[in-house]
């Protein structure tokens, strides 16, 4: 760990975030502006990804975590890594770093501010206040500066954090995701849904009867769920889940990003944040998991937002990874009051299961004044496109229009 100071705090860069003591970290989450503890900022879940080997320096992911205190208090602090690759990431960035190696320039390492292997928006920059997100923000482009580092990439950030960003001159990336949100369209007064099928009347024809038939192919197949959540997911059903996640990434041709032993973390660590969707086969043996993330309200620990995670299945099922990765997911949403599924990076056949596109966003930083210029002129570009294509999908609604 090293140490320095400014005119107001003490800056460390850690290279251990279990060094880290977790109530302070989550803390800082707390003063953000959103109620809600985003799981994947948690520093249990950053701590896991190092402690699991999952994300360290062997794998290309080098913990340089910034952070700001006044005393002993931490006052802000960001989830910083050196990269020597971008995979994991979901802001795609290859072809800048061809332009780099076509002029003989190394592009790695870079930094990024992110949570490892986990495309979901929200809080980047922690802080207990405005002027410490802003320090927090020059000490990090600082502590770039000083590595010789290419860039700086503060990937699915919030919208708080793309102000400070942009304020402090780096250049905003929007990409598109796909969220459901359990909200009836005003044509059905408007409030949350009462079940699965009150939210298929507020859909189209086409898509009502599609995802219909798709459920049934399911169903006709034998095929029956279990609902487990929190500490209700034993030791037997990680260890399911883990055979049936790793499958699917060796069927694909690539080894799984994350060990057993990051999940092993979240059952101690982090369980409250968890439902795992158990699929069985006729005879009654499971063969298929998806596994969603929750975020809680603060004061009340009651589910505001699930996120698609990972899913695996050891035997194929038409129309299974439908009915795994979102169908159930939305019903278990709707009986639990949970305002907002995201269905995570890419995918507009998302769209016919009712999520809905969103902008997400990312900022960027380049040490180098021409590459930097270039860039900036792309991605004005980029964000004309982006938003013509989210006004096109916007024409494709999946739900019921007003007559007439």
């Amino acid at each position: 760990m090293s140490e320095r100071t400014n005119a107001n705090y003490v800056i460390r860069i850690v290279t251990d975030p279990t060094t880290i003591d977790a109530e302070q970290w989550d803390h800082l989450q707390r003063q953000q502006p959103r109620a809600t503890l985003n799981p994947f900022m948690r520093r249990h879940y950053l701590a896991a990804m190092h402690d699991s080997l999952s994300a360290v320096e062997e794998t290309g992911w080098k913990p340089q975590f910034v952070t700001l205190w006044a005393k002993d208090q931490l006052v802000a602090a960001c989830a910083l890594y050196l990269k020597t690759h971008s995979y994991g990431e979901y802001v795609f960035d290859w072809a800048w770093a061809r332009a780099y190696a076509d002029n003989q320039m190394a592009y790695y390492p870079k930094a990024i501010v992110a949570a490892p292997f986990t495309p979901v928006p929200g809080p980047r920059l922690l802080a207990t206040s405005p002027q410490a997100k802003q320090s927090l923000l020059e000490a990090t482009i600082a502590h770039c500066q000083t590595l010789g580092v290419s860039s700086l990439h503060v990937l699915f950030a919030d919208a708080t954090d793309i102000r400070i960003c942009e304020s402090a001159g780096l250049m905003r990336r929007e990409t598109v995701q796909f969220h459901w949100l359990n909200q009836k369209p005003e044509l059905f007064g408007g409030g949350r849904f009462s079940d699965f099928d009150d939210f298929l009347s507020s859909l189209n024809q086409d898509k009502r009867k599609k995802i219909k038939q798709e459920r049934r192919k399911v169903r006709e197949a034998g095929v029956t769920f279990e609902t487990f959540a929190g500490p209700a997911i034993t030791d037997a059903h990680w260890a399911l889940f883990y055979q049936c996640y790793e499958r699917t990434y060796l069927e694909h041709g690539n080894a799984p990003y994350l060990t057993p032993a990051f999940f092993e973390a979240m059952r101690r660590d982090m369980p409250e944040n968890w439902v795992l969707f158990v699929a069985k086969a006729p005879d009654g043996t499971p063969f298929a998991t998806s596994l969603i993330g929750l975020s809680r309200d603060t004061v009340t620990a009651q589910p505001q937002v699930a996120y698609g995670r990972y899913w695996g299945a050891l035997a194929r099922v038409d129309c299974l990874h439908f009915e795994a990765c979102y169908y159930q997911p939305i019903a278990w949403c709707i009986t639990n009051g949970v305002a907002r599924f995201e269905g995570g990076a890419q995918g507009e056949h998302k769209m016919a299961r009712a999520l809905m596109p969103v902008r997400t966003f990312s900022a960027h930083w380049l040490a180098h004044p021409a590459f930097s210029a270039a860039v900036d002129r792309y991605l004005e570009r980029e964000r004309d496109g982006i938003e013509d294509y989210v006004d096109h999908l916007g024409q494709r609604s999946p739900f019921k229009a007003i007559a007439g």
